[in-house]
């Protein structure tokens, strides 16, 4: 009697599984040898138990040639087609961008008058429609800039207001603890120097000082003579007539 099927599923006693995992894993390291012995074959084997031990068969002196190998047959041909791709790829971008940049050249100089001939009348609506919005947004933007521009100049006045109401508190109080007083309360009359004037009576003129006779077409002329001459004066106004007065 034949042993019956086993059904293939995960063994969940823990010894059991070990155990099968030892005895598979022996046969199949014997078969990969076979197989390399028999048919003169290139084997290379690994195997990573569930707790991450590495078991491993390669048929050649070394494990790292063969995997070089495998690595060069299996992605070397993606590698060869790769730059094909890419440069369609490339070349679909490219041709995505150009028609991308066509419409924005179109629409602007749409934007400044030009080319205006083939638009339909609702392009042209559109345009103007997109011309008027835009207009409002640079009017708003000019006059929320206009209004930056005042709230800081007000803001600078404000600040210099301040600063001349502080200097001149300060000016008044330095004023207040040094009193300005007249020179003549300051320093008394007698300081102030005057000169004082020769009187009349002495003469007309007054001499520079010296000989009196070394001063040329000057006469020292007394009260005396004065009264003398006015008497004189007098004497003679007695023989004229009136009418030569």
């Amino acid at each position: 009697m034949g042993r019956g099927r086993v059904e293939l599923k995960r063994i969940e006693n823990k010894i059991n599984r070990q155990v099968t995992f030892a005895k598979r894993r022996n046969g199949l390291l014997k078969k990969a040898y076979e197989l390399s012995v028999l048919c003169d074959a290139e084997v290379a084997l690994i195997i990573f138990s569930n707790r991450g031990k590495l078991y491993e068969f390669c048929s050649s002196s070394s494990m790292t040639k063969t995997l070089e190998k495998y690595q060069k047959c299996c992605y070397g041909a993606l590698d060869a087609n790769q730059p094909i791709h890419e440069t369609q790829n490339s070349y679909h971008e490219y041709l995505r961008l150009k028609a991308r940049v066509e419409i924005l050249q179109q629409s602007q100089r749409n934007l400044l008058g030009e080319d205006l001939a083939p638009l339909s009348t609702k392009e042209l609506d559109q345009l103007e429609h997109q011309l008027e919005s835009s207009l409002k947004q640079i009017r708003s933007t000019r006059t929320q800039c206009m209004l930056d521009q005042l709230a800081d100049v007000q803001n600078r006045e404000w600040k210099l207001v301040e600063d001349n109401k502080a200097l001149r508190k300060k000016l008044e109080e330095s004023c207040s603890q040094v009193p300005l007083r007249p020179a003549w309360e300051a320093g008394g009359a007698q300081n102030i120097p005057y000169s004082r004037l020769p009187p009349q009576s002495e003469g007309f003129f007054q001499p520079l000082g010296g000989n009196a006779t070394s001063q040329i077409g000057y006469n020292l002329i007394g009260t005396e003579e004065m009264n003398t001459m006015g008497h004189h004066h007098q004497n003679v106004s007695e023989f004229i007539p009136g009418w030569m007065l």
